[in-house]
């Protein structure tokens, strides 16, 4: 097995043993699925790099909804934010039952 193939296999592994949690939306429902969708495949794309991945989320949003987005991608962090009405989401990867990441 070639070490790009290894990798494949490995990045397939991790998109079946998770998924996105919304934990958090007042977006509206189009705008809201159309985020999620990039979201997963920023995180696909750069599953290793996330400051990429954070990069390609908010540059695609500035184009698409306006500028002023914010994108923070990572682990162990805490934060408070404040938004304008109806353009936050807030969601988690977790893993699916029986899974592990």
């Amino acid at each position: 097995m070639g070490e790009t193939e290894g990798k494949k296999d490995e990045a397939d592994y991790k998109r079946l043993q998770t998924f996105p949690l919304v934990r958090h939306s007042d977006m509206p429902e189009e705008m809201r699925v159309e985020t999620m969708e990039l979201c997963v495949t920023a995180c696909e794309k750069f599953s290793n790099n996330n400051e990429s991945a954070a990069k390609m989320i908010k540059e695609t949003m500035d184009k698409k909804f306006g500028s002023s987005w914010h994108v923070v991608i990572g682990e162990g962090f805490g934060f408070e934010i404040t938004h304008e009405m109806k353009t936050q989401k807030q969601h988690e990867w977790v893993p699916k039952a029986g899974g592990s990441c």
